[in-house]
């Protein structure tokens, strides 16, 4: 088996991307992280390859500074598979790029049934890929050769499937489409933080009474303050269920919260007294929060023929006629426009009805223009067949 070497210092980091800055074409890049392991999101290995000059793997965590790279290759395309994955994480480490490509997103405007790197890999190429270590806990030191083996090979042929699909992207004439996707996801912002982000638990509905979600809160937040400071996933320290089952054991003190069986995680026992100490906060909290969240989104579509037979029949008829579309292009109805997108404007559509309103409203929720110029006229058109179905059926008042 060949030997893999991971450039950990500075010196031939730079020598590394000198190299990859005289190769040809587009750059391959991947993010190896520690999800389910680490607190945070940091790339705990970089991957890069370009024709002419090679892979290279790099140590993020013992290089100082990745602006050689950024230099040597930030005005070229770079190719990912499944990018909006990667880039937060390459641009905690300045690495940011011009123009990307997708692979993952292409395969999935092309109809893939499949779109996972290997099945993609195997599709475009031929060439079969072992998958086994994608859930590695990639801040282990050092990594065994066969991690990176498997982590070389997640670059290394993907320029080839770039062009492959590049080319049935044009050939289905979506080169326009992804262009705009691609670019999308290049500029798209982290998500704001949640107002409440431990409304995020697992299980919370289980949770009655403001007392309770109140412990159930500084339960949340005391453990996301032990997580960020041992930089270990929250999950493995104590499990959302583990969180519950304490709020629900209601116990009266430590020794009883010691002994609730469900209450279970590498750090149940062993801080202890940080999680009685917040069970006793969350007890004398005054502020104790709302029992039901108030939400801006439209209410389950099951329940719109009793609440707003209009807005149902709205919803049927659009999601019929993009549902139809997207079949006819050959793509997930979801790729063509979200669902969440045809609820909300179903919901509150304009006061007025036509393609020019609708693409509006479609802009406004971030829908880009080739998904408006597919979709705009068709949902107003099905808006407006709805509304005159509805005045149609018997017995509407005239």
């Amino acid at each position: 088996m060949t030997d893999y070497v991971v450039i950990d210092n500075d010196k031939d980091f730079v020598a590394a991307a000198e190299t990859l800055a005289v190769g040809q074409g587009p750059v391959a890049v991947d993010v190896e992280r520690a999800s389910g392991f680490r607190y945070s999101q940091r790339a705990y290995l970089v991957q890069a390859f370009r024709r002419d000059a090679g892979a290279f793997l790099f140590d993020p965590i013992s290089i100082s500074s990745f602006l050689p790279l950024q230099e040597a290759i930030g005005a070229e395309e770079w190719v990912f598979h499944a990018a909006s994955q990667d880039l937060p994480s390459l641009h905690e480490l300045g690495l940011d790029p011009a123009t990307v490509f997708d692979t993952e997103l292409a395969a999935r405007l092309l109809g893939y049934e499949r779109v996972g790197l290997a099945a993609v890999v195997e599709r475009a190429l031929g060439i079969v890929l072992a998958k086994e270590h994608s859930a590695a806990d990639w801040s282990t030191r050092p990594l065994p050769n066969s991690w990176l083996e498997y982590a070389e090979l997640d670059v290394l042929h993907l320029v080839d499937v770039r062009d492959f699909i590049a080319a049935e992207l044009e050939a289905t004439h979506k080169t326009a489409f992804a262009a705009e996707e691609f670019e999308a996801t290049r500029i798209r912002q982290p998500k704001p933080p949640r107002e409440e982000p431990w409304r995020r638990l697992s299980g919370l509905h289980q949770v009655r009474g403001a007392k309770n979600l109140a412990v159930a809160r500084e339960l949340w937040e005391a453990r996301e303050e032990f997580a960020r400071e041992s930089d270990v996933s929250p999950g493995r320290l104590v499990p959302d269920r583990a969180l519950i089952a304490a709020v629900q054991a209601n116990p009266q003190n430590k020794g009883a919260l010691a002994a609730v069986t469900a209450f279970t995680g590498r750090a149940s026992r062993s801080q202890l007294d940080r999680w009685w100490a917040a069970i006793e906060r969350g007890r004398e909290r005054t502020d104790l929060p709302r029992e039901r969240v108030p939400s801006d989104a439209p209410p389950p579509p099951r329940a719109w023929a009793d609440r707003n037979p209009e807005a149902d029949a709205r919803l049927k008829a659009a999601r019929a006629v993009v549902e139809a579309h997207a079949e006819e292009l050959g793509m997930p109805t979801e790729n063509l426009l979200t669902p969440d997108t045809l609820r909300r404007i179903a919901w509150e559509p304009p006061v007025e009805i036509n393609a020019v309103t609708i693409g509006s409203a479609l802009a406004a929720r971030e829908a880009r223009a080739w998904q408006i110029e597919e979709t705009a006229q068709r949902i107003a058109d099905a808006f407006v067949e709805a509304a005159q179905t509805e005045d149609e059926a018997p017995g509407t008042p005239s």
